[in-house]
């Protein structure tokens, strides 16, 4: 493969430096794809692809006239991120996740971090995600995440920047093992040979994680992943990670609440559930406490849960967690709780609910990117410099009607990644990220998801807007 016409561009480029030179943790790689026909790397993609179509590696694209059932497009160059510099992503993601679950219990307890003025009162209570009804609720463990996908990013320079969490339900996980198998796969003779740490362990610390926070008592716990269903577009992951962890997968309709105790109905009658790995928002988990008209859940599944008969990974009312606006305090949470500075840096946001900051949005409508406080997926979201004066007037006044929906950020370029294109290998923007599990202690995939715009110039990484992903290799040691 040829990388003599590769333009680094205006970018922190991960593989190559400012001055054109392959960064040493690339040199490798780099040797290796230089001696692999173009040809021969075509065919290792396509075969990749008809690997994932037959395995069904896909994804759900709603309201789309090309079909809903897409392969998860993965492309065959690997991120490689050098063992020193994992090291500082470990700590500064351990450190976050400490912070996220101190604030938590927090909210739903004591509110000191309200009372001491660090955080408005009207932020918390108004976040789409909090639950009031679970205040002073016993959690186990004190743990109300437990699993924990943290979006990473690397400005201009190469510094990390956290861009958000995802603490309600995070997907992902199985693209990045179904993309670790394949390069197995396509590179079975250079892989052995690169040093990179390995990725087969998730599933059983995520085994270990849900079966540490049974309720006391119970010797040898029965953890079960409840999913929305087939039509659900994470439904491959569901399925992958209840067949490795070895525990059944269940819908609503399969279980059953008696006597404030959860039972799954089995052929053998109904079998005692300890844990529940819920991929459903907390709307839709009991029709009892939250939407009546929800199909997806199960009727007395909190009565059971505040009981303390069963366990739920994640907990109700994380995704307050989740709230763009509350990611602006993530920093003086760290501060707050454990008087330490944030190992990892944030991006500078600005609140629409604040007077003097939504004045300064709207008057930079065009040189900002706006987000919806609690979208996810690349959606409700304007990219100030790439929009249009339609796009930037009619997000005036939703952000006019509904301030407190809205947070602003200056655009971050991104870094850039050489990705194997039709054109050739071109620079395409990625971010990064790593999944968190924590039960008796904290653990971190060593990697994550690297996730790749596709899109010549896209700065949107998701799938469900043109996005795909790589596999990411974290070397050992110093290399």
């Amino acid at each position: 493969m040829d990388f003599s016409t590769y333009e680094v561009g205006d970018f922190f480029d991960e593989m190559f430096d400012a001055d054109g030179n392959v960064r040493p943790h690339y040199q490798a790689i780099c040797e290796r794809l230089k001696d692999l026909p173009p040809d021969e790397m075509l065919q290792k993609q396509k075969a990749v692809d008809r690997a994932f179509l037959r395995q069904g590696v896909t994804f759900t694209v709603y309201n789309d006239d090309q079909g809903t059932e897409r392969i998860f497009p993965f492309d065959l160059f690997p991120r490689i991120i050098p063992g020193q510099e994992w090291e500082v992503l470990e700590k500064g993601l351990t450190q976050r996740m400490q912070a996220l679950n101190m604030f938590l219990k927090d909210i739903y307890t004591e509110q000191r971090i309200i009372k001491e003025g660090i955080i408005p009162r009207e932020y918390i209570e108004s976040a789409a995600h909090f639950r009031p009804e679970f205040m002073n609720v016993p959690v186990p463990k004190d743990i109300y995440i437990h699993i924990c996908g943290t979006d990473l990013i690397r400005d201009h320079e190469g510094n990390y920047l956290v861009l958000e969490d995802n603490a309600r339900s995070p997907s992902g996980v199985s693209y990045l093992l179904e993309n670790r198998d394949a390069m197995k796969k396509v590179f079975p003779h250079f892989f052995p040979q690169t040093g990179t740490r390995s990725v087969e362990r998730y599933t059983e610390d995520l085994l270990a994680t849900l079966k540490y926070i049974a309720p006391d008592g119970v010797d040898n716990p029965t953890a079960v992943l409840l999913t929305p269903g087939v039509y659900n577009s994470a439904y491959f992951e569901h399925s992958l990670l209840a067949r490795r962890m070895g525990i059944e997968i269940v819908e609503g309709n399969d279980l059953v609440v008696e006597n404030s105790f959860v039972y799954m109905r089995t052929t053998e009658g109904l079998k005692r559930v300890d844990v529940i790995y819920r991929r459903i928002d907390d709307d839709f988990l009991d029709p009892e406490v939250f939407r009546p008209d929800s199909m997806l859940g199960v009727a007395g599944l909190v009565d059971a849960y505040r009981k303390g008969h069963v366990s739920l990974a994640n907990t109700i009312g994380t995704g307050v967690a989740d709230d763009k606006l509350i990611y602006k305090y993530v920093p003086d949470m760290i501060r707050f709780y454990m008087s330490e500075e944030p190992i990892i840096g944030s991006v500078d946001t600005f609140v629409a609910d604040d007077p003097k900051e939504r004045s300064y949005i709207l008057d930079n409508l065009k040189d900002l990117v706006v987000k919806s406080t609690n979208e996810a997926g690349g959606y409700g979201m304007l990219i100030g410099p790439h929009a249009s004066q339609k796009e930037i007037e009619e997000f005036r006044e939703l952000i006019i009607a509904k301030p407190r929906n809205f947070i602003a950020q200056p655009p971050i370029s991104l870094s850039r990644h050489p990705t194997i294109t039709d054109e050739g290998i071109q620079g395409r923007h990625v971010d990064l990220r790593p999944y968190i599990l924590c039960g008796k202690k904290i653990s971190i995939l060593p990697g994550g998801l690297t996730r790749v715009a596709l899109r010549k110039g896209s700065l949107v990484v998701n799938s469900s807007q043109g996005g795909g992903s790589k596999d990411t290799w974290v070397l050992y040691g110093e290399s």
